[in-house]
């Protein structure tokens, strides 16, 4: 459906912000790109919506590429959604009719019966009738989702889009968009910092370091893989440890207490995350984080095992 074949792009000469991007993407699926700031995403995803003109390379969908503003009066792929960091709704409305901007006059009865349904995908049917400007920059990330999802795009590009939006809300609200886009066969490209959103919801993850594709595959398999501390570190604290002199990584999970071993380490600090605490040490003076059903006190001695591990 969706083919990116060697994209460069800079907005500088001698800058590149996209270096040689290149994927393809099935219908119906989600993938989920991460990187620190500044790495690429956002501009990926501008670049994809057709809001660019790229230096070098291609973009299409299906057999129609996708053109930046030099070729378009109206930037943008009006198949496609996009829903960037700063939501440009409409303040001085309400929420339904943020929704139903982009829905026909002409067919009253499915624009109330579509905006209903998006109402519920984000959960705030009960907010139906207020206006945008008095709501909360979570909640209008909410209604940019819905207003972006009204006219059932074939993809939609979402930038950080839960980036505002509590804890308590936003895991419920993550299982209902995702599912409700499966539903609806809607591929769709996420640009996030958060790992949940590719572990638990995306078919396939991209990592961008340094504005070119790092590494590409399922999530579990980036996971899983640890053989880059900038990758595993997207998804959890990672210790480096050298062990028959080859260095590797470990994420807190893997590292169990033991009665006695070669790895002798003093505890830095504990911390409380709910069903374990989190202790952080100190191993010939590098950092090694690890799970423990109970607290470590401050200069604690604890000896460490590793061989729950398979190493690679």
């Amino acid at each position: 459906m969706l083919k990116v074949s060697q994209v460069y792009f800079s907005y500088q000469q001698d800058n590149l912000i996209l270096k040689d991007i290149s994927f393809q993407l099935k219908e119906g699926e989600h993938l989920c790109i991460m990187g620190e700031s500044g790495s690429g995403k956002s501009t990926l995803l501008k670049a994809i919506y057709g809001l660019l003109d790229l230096n070098n390379g291609d973009i299409y969908w299906k057999d129609e590429q996708v053109l930046g503003p030099a070729h378009h009066l109206v930037p943008g792929m009006e198949f496609f959604k996009y829903v960037p960091q700063n939501f440009d709704l409409m303040p001085y409305t309400t929420v339904s009719e943020n929704i139903q901007k982009f829905l026909s006059r002409f067919f009253p009865e499915e624009s109330q019966k579509r905006t209903v349904e998006l109402l519920e995908v984000i959960e705030m049917s009960e907010f139906a009738d207020v206006k945008v400007k008095n709501l909360s920059g979570g909640q209008q990330q909410r209604v940019a989702i819905a207003r972006a999802l009204a006219k059932e795009p074939q993809l939609i590009l979402l930038d950080e889009p839960f980036s505002q939006i509590d804890n308590f809300k936003k895991n419920s609200l993550r299982r209902k968009l995702f599912a409700y886009l499966k539903q609806k066969n809607i591929s769709c490209i996420v640009a996030t910092h958060d790992g949940n959103d590719s572990l638990s919801f995306a078919d396939s993850m991209m990592v961008i370091k340094d504005n070119q594709i790092l590494a590409y595959g399922t999530p579990q398999h980036l996971y899983n893989r640890k053989n880059d501390v900038y990758i595993a570190s997207l998804f959890d604290d990672v210790s480096s440890v050298s062990i028959n002199g080859n260095v590797h990584l470990f994420y807190p999970k893997d590292i169990k207490i033991t009665d006695k071993s070669e790895y002798k380490v003093t505890v830095k600090q504990s911390y409380f995350k709910g069903v374990f605490w989190l202790i952080e040490a100190e191993l010939n003076g590098a950092p090694v984080f690890l799970n423990s059903t109970k607290p470590k006190s401050s200069g604690d001695t604890i000896y460490l095992d590793f061989s729950s591990v398979e190493l690679n």
